[in-house]
């Protein structure tokens, strides 16, 4: 039976991976992006994908996407709460304005989709890309993203009580990855990072995807209120 599912931030790396990876499971899925229409509509080649804009920062955004799949479908099976952003600057130049917008990004956005769409999930899944920067890997300049992040892992924890007996929740963590936001890291601090890594590289969105697929299937139906540590085994 065909999924109906919403992956948020998935016109890009690893959101577009993990929609990619639904679509190609035969799966009907909402492809939620912002800004990146052009990247977006790449998906139109699926006929089971459906752009949907919204930034999820937005209370009433939110809202108009699920009353448009509730309007469509009547129901929701998988979310994958994905769109984040982080704006790294040194501890002095962070600012109120900045921190609210990764907060409100990263962890009201997720909370929000969850409780407007409770209405219309009855069975299903929940996924929560968080980051091992919420648990053990700490970058002062991230210190922001980092507390939503760690905020979002808690969510998960409380989501799982809220939605049990038949919705799952549960939390990636995730180490380094190849995507647009790590591209620009300085070479030699890209060098040290991957020496903390038992694999000896980044994560490419496809792993990352592959988790992901399986937390949301049946084949992980006894897994709930879990963070999985997706990170190649990083011991720094």
């Amino acid at each position: 039976m065909k999924r109906i599912v919403l992956v948020t931030g998935a016109s890009r790396g690893i959101g577009a991976a993990i929609a990619k990876l639904f679509l190609d499971n035969g799966d009907i899925v909402y492809i939620n992006y912002n800004n990146s229409f052009e990247k977006a509509k790449e998906f139109l080649k699926y006929s089971n994908a459906h752009l949907i804009k919204a930034d999820v920062s937005k209370e009433k955004e939110i809202v108009e996407m699920i009353n448009t799949i509730k309007r469509e479908y009547s129901k929701l099976d998988v979310i994958i709460n994905n769109a984040g952003i982080a704006i790294d600057t040194t501890f002095d130049d962070k600012t109120v304005s900045n921190f609210n917008k990764i907060i409100s990004t990263n962890l009201i956005g997720p909370f929000l989709i969850c409780k407007y769409a409770k209405e219309i999930m009855d069975f299903g899944s929940i996924i929560n890309v968080s980051s091992t920067n919420a648990l053990d890997t700490y970058y002062p300049y991230s210190l922001d993203y980092d507390a939503s992040k760690a905020g979002l892992i808690s969510l998960t924890h409380n989501l799982a009580v809220e939605f049990a007996p038949n919705i799952r929740v549960n939390a990636v963590a995730l180490g380094w990855v190849n995507t647009d936001m790590n591209k620009n890291l300085d070479e030699e601090y890209k060098k040290g990072e991957i020496e903390k890594i038992l694999v000896k590289r980044f994560g490419e969105p496809s792993e990352i995807a592959k988790v992901v697929f399986f937390l949301a299937s049946e084949d992980a139906s006894y897994v709930n209120n879990a963070v999985i540590r997706v990170d190649g085994g990083f011991y720094g």
